[in-house]
């Protein structure tokens, strides 16, 4: 790549170096015409004149285009080392020759997303330290009254010192899933997988979560429902944290249904809970990272790792919510080949 990147500047200089030559050389023959130093008849000479003068007036426009364009192109190069020393949000001026447009507007769309992804980065750490904040106080709290004698190392002062060590445990998890998933290299272990099994033994999973609470849970399974393509680990889990909210999120009294079907080359599993359903303003960013719900225990992490599961999977997630009726969440694989 590096070689033709040098042919093409070795060939660009060759040309400009020749383009030079002749226009100088044009130039010369043109004048020494006009001038008489080069003896010509006179309607030669005339035509010459003529000539020198288009001449000069082509020259004179094509300078002042030149320099334009030096000048688009020294505020693309001046914008560029801005955006190196970390001023994201900088934009150049759309004008000059057509090429030197189409660059501009190409530079200016690429510092734009640079600019987001900043804002989103910073949003992004601000989020996480957020949420590390909280259970590192607990443990801090607790051990600190149990080393001082203030609480006995018992068993109900222990025990909010490992909730909060496996929040950050899930959470550190969490992340690391998010960071393969961004870069591409959140890696599936892919087999058919039988959805009437995965899902009824989901469902046994939070059965007792379920009881507790006092919500039922149903499957309905579609007869002849394929097998879909995927690791059955990294669904399980999305399947898991989908049922997991249904249940928090549903009084007591309610049901949580989860169906599945074919619907043309992928299968479609739907959970559905009669819960307290999704406040409208937050529907359109539920599967953004950080994003939860007042009151919600999480930390607001659990439906975005479902959707970079599902889209590596090269399936879809959605869902549709009404306030006192309830949520479906959808999510669609292929199926096994």
């Amino acid at each position: 790549m590096g070689r033709r990147f040098l042919w093409r500047v070795a060939w660009f200089m060759v040309a400009a170096f020749l383009l030079i030559a002749v226009v100088l050389t044009i130039g010369v023959v043109l004048v020494g015409a006009a001038v008489g130093l080069i003896a010509t008849p006179p309607a030669v000479r005339i035509l010459a004149i003529a000539a020198l003068i288009l001449f000069i007036a082509l020259v004179a426009r094509g300078g002042r285009r030149f320099r334009r364009m030096a000048v688009n192109v020294g505020e693309l190069v001046d914008a560029a080392g801005r955006i190196e020393a970390g001023d994201y949000g900088v934009q150049v001026a759309e004008r000059g020759p057509r090429e030197v447009r189409t660059f501009a507007r190409a530079f200016n769309a690429m510092s734009a997303r640079l600019a987001a992804t900043d804002r989103n980065r910073r949003a992004f750490v601000a989020d996480l330290a957020h949420e590390f904040r909280t259970p590192l106080a607990i443990i801090r709290g607790q051990a600190e009254g149990i080393g001082d004698g203030v609480y006995p190392g018992d068993e109900a002062h222990l025990t909010p010192i490992l909730d909060a060590a496996a929040s950050l445990e899930t959470l550190v998890e969490a992340l690391g899933t998010m960071t393969l998933a961004d870069v591409g290299s959140l890696q599936l272990h892919r087999e058919p997988v039988e959805v009437g099994v995965l899902v009824n033994s989901s469902l046994t999973a939070f059965q007792s979560l379920a009881d507790t609470g006092g919500v039922r849970l149903t499957a309905t399974i579609a007869p002849n429902t394929p097998a879909i393509d995927a690791d059955p680990v990294r669904i399980r889990s999305v399947l898991s944290n989908l049922l997991s909210n249904a249940i928090r999120h549903t009084p007591s009294g309610g049901s949580v249904g989860v169906s599945a079907s074919r619907s043309g080359d992928a299968v479609t599993i739907a959970v559905r809970d009669t819960g307290e359903g999704i406040p409208e303003e937050l529907r359109s960013r539920v599967f953004d990272r950080f994003v939860k719900g007042p009151g919600s225990p999480g930390a607001g992490l659990g439906l975005a790792i479902a959707k970079d599961i599902v889209t590596a999977h090269g399936g879809s997630i959605d869902l549709t919510s009404e306030i006192g009726k309830g949520t479906e969440v959808r999510v669609t694989l292929p199926i096994a080949s």
